[in-house]
C-alpha cells in the first residue's frame, strides 16, 4: 500500500501544519502539503500527506476519513499516481 494519502473537502484556512497536525496522531508523517493556488496563493481545499509507513497511512485513512473538521467532512484516500 502506498504511504502517499489525498486529502479532500479541506476549509480554505486549514494550514499544512494544521494537516501535520491532525495525522501525526496516527503516525509519523513525512510530508504534508496543503495545496494552494498558484495565482492567489488561496487553498484549493485539498492537500496531500506522506507518512513514514503503509501502517500509519492505513490507520490515517481509517480515523480520518469522514471524521469533521471544521463543519466539513474529510475525504481520505490512497493518493492516485499523477500523470504527467
Amino acid at each position: 500500500m502506498s504511504k502517499n494519502l489525498y486529502v479532500g473537502n479541506l476549509t480554505f484556512n486549514t494550514t499544512s501544519a494544521d494537516l501535520e497536525r491532525l495525522f501525526a496522531a496516527h503516525g509519523e508523517v513525512e510530508k504534508a502539503q496543503v495545496i494552494t493556488d498558484r495565482d492567489t496563493g488561496r487553498s484549493r481545499g485539498f492537500g496531500f500527506v506522506e507518512m513514514a509507513t503503509a501502517e500509519s497511512a492505513n490507520a490515517a485513512i481509517e480515523a480520518l476519513d469522514g471524521h469533521n473538521v471544521d463543519g466539513r467532512a474529510l475525504t481520505v484516500n490512497v493518493a492516485k499516481e499523477r500523470s504527467r
